[in-house]
């Protein structure tokens, strides 16, 4: 039988109540940074976790791995290391805003191992409110210095929403909803009239959600301010591989 369709006491045993106190002391220790100890097993001082680095150092990791990825010459080729310490927690260098498109895939395309990049991933490569929550956790719990938004060559969702405002193309189910996050920037490059109308709609959408996360209450923008987290934005081309900041 289901543990949880068991019949419960309302009272519960002090058995039972320790317990959960020790799983609420697990967590909270296992949410504090580590300490060295000395010869006699005192805490001396404290170990910074791997992505405590300035956002710029982040940065260029990143940019290295991408042009490690361009070349074909990858540093990470076995995934399987460091399972152990993953399985106890996650340290990632950069939160990444990507694209759901099959072919953007932020792992591979900067050249990092798991548990190095925390993405939020949703076509068209927005941010609403549940992605800004899933950013707040990244930067605020996880340490993470940097975000990227990143965008792609070639974006179904951002040639979808310049047909829907062009020329009136009607899209079924919760597609519209897609279409309402995506029009601010799609909106600016029209109005620029460019020559290529697709691109810069996918830079201005990149634009625009750099924009937003850069001043979002009430901590992402606080961590910008504050020099603890940087915002930038990217373009992805899928035929060279190669990213190129914006």
């Amino acid at each position: 039988m289901c543990s949880l369709c068991e019949p419960r006491s309302p009272a519960l045993s002090r058995r039972r109540l320790l317990g959960g106190g020790a799983v609420l002391a697990a967590a909270a220790v296992g949410a504090l940074p580590a300490f060295a100890k000395d010869a006699k097993g005192a805490s001396n001082s404290v170990v910074p976790p791997p992505n405590a680095i300035s956002p710029d150092d982040a940065m260029k990791r990143i940019v290295d791995g991408n042009a490690r990825y361009v070349a074909g010459n990858f540093d990470n080729k076995d995934f399987s290391a460091g399972r152990a310490a993953r399985a106890a927690a996650q340290y990632p260098i950069a939160a990444i805003v990507s694209c759901a498109d099959a072919r953007v895939a932020p792992e591979l395309v900067f050249d990092q191992a798991p548990g190095e990049l925390f993405v939020v991933r949703v076509a068209g490569n927005f941010v609403n409110d549940d992605g800004l929550a899933s950013l707040e956790y990244g930067v605020k719990f996880l340490g993470t210095p940097l975000v990227l938004v990143l965008g792609h060559s070639g974006c179904g969702a951002i040639d979808a929403t310049i047909k829907v405002l062009k020329d009136g193309t009607r899209l079924p189910g919760h597609l519209p909803t897609l279409i309402d996050a995506l029009k601010p920037g799609v909106e600016a490059a029209i109005a620029k009239k460019p020559q290529d109308l697709l691109a810069e709609a996918t830079a201005e959408n990149v634009r625009s959600n750099v924009r937003r996360l850069s001043t979002a209450k009430p901590i992402v923008g606080r961590m910008v301010a504050e020099g603890k987290v940087k915002i930038v934005g990217g373009i992805y081309d899928i035929g060279s591989g190669r990213v190129t900041m914006i």
